[in-house]
């Protein structure tokens, strides 16, 4: 059974092996949960339908969140990545923000979606992955696959450090998706490692701030910002790059910077951007002013 202690312990079991870690993630898991391996690819193959089923819902034009602060995000990126081919980051990139925005707000809409791993992040995982999957053509298996290795990665980081923003802000899963990338596009184990080690280096400190206390702003925007983080992280490993701090130290660095984080930058909405007197005025609109 895998210990889930470290990244280096996946890597090393993989590669002793001579397998991908997503597969010899879905053997341990099966055998744990009791169930097949086809059993428990299924459950996982049904979370890629409700990510398709996200995007779809918030890529309409009249979605709007539940506080009426944001809404159509999706949409209009979608408009711009068709009628530019792709913008100014190229269509394959520009296609993953508009589908990790377009679950955002399927989320702040109150829908239905994959907390990847929590709810505030929700889009950058499958903005990521239905991209190469539907605008490059990579195989649908090969991508559920690839979330087991993402999984994996989150499973160390939640019992080495944090996955929710409030503790640490939303970096996990920039470092699990890119991963996923990696794997995904015929990397070995260990530049799955460094992929997720480059996006945690370079998303270290950031703070969870949210407008009204609401997972919308800057949360949905953020996600967009994740996907090009992801995305180039994975590009950097799959070329050859590594990562001079190994990803378990990456992980222990972001435990500890996120411990020194504030309070009032965990989710709190007492500093950051919440603090602005735009934030405040935005919190007014949605719930009133505060009585004296």
């Amino acid at each position: 059974m895998l210990s889930y202690d470290s990244i280096a312990s996946l890597v090393e079991a993989a590669e002793k092996e001579g397998k991908k870690i997503s597969e010899v993630v879905l053997a341990d898991q099966a055998a744990d949960m009791g169930l097949s391996e086809e059993e428990v690819f299924a459950k996982m193959d049904h979370d890629v339908d409700v990510m398709i089923e996200a995007v779809q819902f918030g890529k309409r034009k009249d979605q709007k969140s539940t506080s009426g602060l944001t809404g159509g995000e999706g949409y209009k990126m979608d408009v711009y990545s068709t009628e530019t081919k792709g913008g100014l980051s190229g269509n394959i990139v520009s296609r993953a923000m508009m589908r990790a925005l377009s679950v955002s707000g399927c989320n702040a809409s109150m829908g239905r979606i994959v907390a990847t791993p929590t709810a505030g992040s929700c889009g950058i995982m499958p903005g990521c992955l239905l991209t190469l999957m539907e605008d490059k053509g990579m195989d649908r298996k090969d991508v559920v696959m690839s979330m087991f290795t993402a999984a994996a990665f989150g499973m160390v980081i939640a019992k080495n450090a944090c996955i929710a923003g409030a503790q640490g802000g939303c970096q996990a899963e920039c470092g699990m998706t890119a991963a996923a990338m990696v794997e995904l596009s015929g990397g070995t184990p260990s530049q799955c490692a460094d992929a997720c080690a480059v996006a945690i280096a370079n998303q270290l400190g950031l703070v969870c701030d949210p407008v009204a206390g609401l997972v919308e702003i800057p949360c949905v925007k953020r996600n967009a910002g994740g996907v090009v983080i992801a995305f180039s992280s994975a590009d950097i490993a799959l070329a050859g790059i590594g990562s001079c701090i190994p990803v378990d130290e990456c992980i222990i660095a972001m435990r500890n910077v996120g411990n020194a984080l504030p309070a009032s930058l965990r989710e709190t909405a007492g500093g950051g951007l919440a603090a602005t007197p735009t934030g405040r005025r935005m919190k007014e609109q949605v719930f009133g002013k505060d009585k004296e």
